[in-house]
């Protein structure tokens, strides 16, 4: 085994992968292609008697060649139907929204919206957000689409492990992604940590030590935290864990539960947030501009 391999963890990337019926096709790209060349020679049928053959190919090999592009092609990671699909619903969809719990009301024929006339702008939509709600075991209700587990989990120290050990977090780490059989979602979060708010701390409390000594050693100290915080930028790395479940709070719990057990094999200590950690993230992720910094404020 080489150096690299050794730090390998095999883990299979084409489990959400259809099942392919014939020609390497699955149903979704067979029914594309049939519908296509079936709406194609019900054309020639109609017009053969007025169009020749090689008129008609000059339409229908194009039209193909993009329905057979359309079935197999990818982006982004979804098939190009899916793709296309979800591109037309977002540019039908309001790109306004707001906070609201019914229609929006027409703004009076008064007020003028735009500087042309007969151009009105179009009114915000109500925001939906999938969550529902929270539970009172923190979970996030998504209503028909089940229900998601936030865990939150520690950090490993990489980099200072002897090969053995790095391999054997590779390895449970590895072994938890493979265990996986429904929707999981893994969200590492940066944030500025404010190593000024603990030197005003030790600054305060420096005075009151017992010993000179200790009061100088103190006092370094809160001078080295402030010099690191003004020289260096620090941050903090919060890593989430969303667990999805479409059969209920239970199951996701248990799933949940699952994982901090199988992420403990990789000395990663986790655990499933409350409500207050749970609408924490949530708000954190609508707003990330609005959040603190790791330390608190200084006053």
């Amino acid at each position: 085994m080489t150096h690299d391999e050794q730090f390998v963890a095999r883990v299979p990337a084409d489990v959400d992968r259809e099942d392919r019926i014939m020609f390497g096709l699955n149903a979704r790209q067979l029914v594309i292609c049939t519908v296509t060349g079936l709406l194609l020679y019900a054309l020639w049928s109609a017009t053969a008697t007025v169009i020749a053959p090689w008129g008609f190919g000059l339409v229908a090999l194009p039209t193909g060649a993009v329905a057979f592009i359309i079935a197999v092609g990818r982006r982004d990671g979804i098939s190009l139907d899916r793709w296309l699909i979800a591109w037309w619903r977002h540019r039908r969809a309001p790109h306004h929204l707001v906070p609201a719990e019914g229609p929006i009301p027409p703004a009076p024929t008064w007020i003028r919206t735009t500087a042309g006339p007969g151009h009105r702008l179009p009114l915000p939509a109500p925001l939906s957000l999938p969550a529902r709600g929270i539970t009172d075991d923190g979970l996030i209700d998504l209503g028909p689409d089940g229900t998601t587990a936030l865990v939150a989990a520690s950090t490993v120290a990489f980099g200072l492990r002897t090969p053995a050990e790095q391999t054997g977090l590779i390895s449970g780490f590895g072994s938890w992604l493979n265990s996986l059989d429904a929707t999981a979602q893994i969200l590492v979060r940066a944030q500025r940590v404010d190593l000024s708010v603990v030197a005003d701390q030790i600054a305060e409390q420096a005075p009151g030590l017992p010993d000179p000594m200790l009061e100088a050693a103190a006092g370094s100290h809160a001078a080295f935290l402030d010099d690191l915080a003004t020289s260096r930028e620090l941050l903090h790395r919060q890593v989430t864990v969303a667990i999805r479940d479409r059969r209920g709070p239970g199951h996701a719990l248990h799933r949940a539960t699952d994982a901090i057990r199988a992420l403990a094999g990789c000395e990663v200590s986790a655990q499933v947030l409350d409500v207050a950690g749970a609408a924490r993230v949530l708000s954190v992720c609508l707003d990330p501009a609005a959040s603190d910094h790791v330390g608190g404020d200084r006053r």
